[in-house]
């Protein structure tokens, strides 16, 4: 991916996990990366990733309040030279509990997090990527974006939600040279995951639903990414894609 050396980019939730691996797939293709994350664990992540060579730089953000997403959003700008190529809408919370017990507040804080904050970072990104006509916005979706999941009624609604508002914004800014997609995750090993990781009967039972026969490794999701903020993805636009081991196709 030659043609991203010295790109620009936003990747949110990127301390660890998936943000983190997807971060890092596009610094090793030589793009300069701003992480935007709420975790106490940034500086180290960024002095991680500093000590191999690579052009990382970070800020802590809580990403629901709404002014101080702006904040930082312009402060990620001036770290990157006040130019934005790309920008990866990782975030995301999740709260498993059954629909009965789970606090209006907290169904409304997952919809913060994983939908409103992706919209008004998508919107702020737009504006910067429209001066010349060109961009790439990726929305990390999931599987149960198409799936209902099981004690996930936000975590799916808000998926659910991303996987539309890709669509739509696409609709509108593929005219302005920018592409927005979403990738939309399995099953991987990540901190999120660990309820799961840790129950043997649901975990077993999710692994004999995979045609691959296991979770993902975080690293497998550098290649989509690097691909969808590359020139090899001109064409695509409003696209949904999967990575789950074939999951959604079982």
């Amino acid at each position: 991916m030659e043609d991203l050396k010295g790109k620009k980019a936003i990747v949110t939730g990127a301390v660890q996990g998936l943000g983190k691996a997807m971060a890092k797939g596009l610094l090793e293709c030589g793009v300069k990366v701003c992480i935007l994350d709420i975790s106490s664990n940034l500086k180290n992540t960024v002095s991680e990733l500093k000590a191999k060579g690579y052009e990382a730089e970070g800020l802590q953000v809580d990403l629901s309040d709404r002014d101080t997403l702006v904040d930082s959003f312009s402060e990620a700008l001036n770290l990157l030279d006040e130019e934005l190529d790309i920008l990866v809408n990782n975030a995301g919370i999740h709260k498993p509990q059954p629909a009965l017990t789970l606090a209006v507040e907290d169904f409304q804080s997952i919809l913060d997090i994983n939908v409103t904050s992706v919209f008004r970072l998508s919107q702020l990104a737009a504006e910067e990527m429209r001066k010349k006509k060109r961009g790439r916005i990726i929305n990390i979706a999931s599987v149960l974006a198409l799936q209902g999941g099981y004690n996930a009624s936000a975590y799916s609604s808000s998926k659910g939600a991303v996987t539309q508002l890709t669509k739509s914004l696409s609709n509108e800014w593929a005219k302005e040279g920018i592409n927005v997609n979403a990738i939309a995750p399995g099953y991987f090993h990540t901190e999120l995951n660990r309820f799961i990781l840790e129950d043997e009967a649901r975990y077993n039972s999710l692994v004999s639903r995979i045609p691959a026969n296991r979770f993902g490794n975080p690293e497998e999701l550098s290649g989509i990414v690097q691909f969808l903020s590359s020139e090899k993805s001109n064409y695509i636009n409003g696209a949904v894609i999967p990575v789950d081991g074939g999951f959604i196709g079982r």
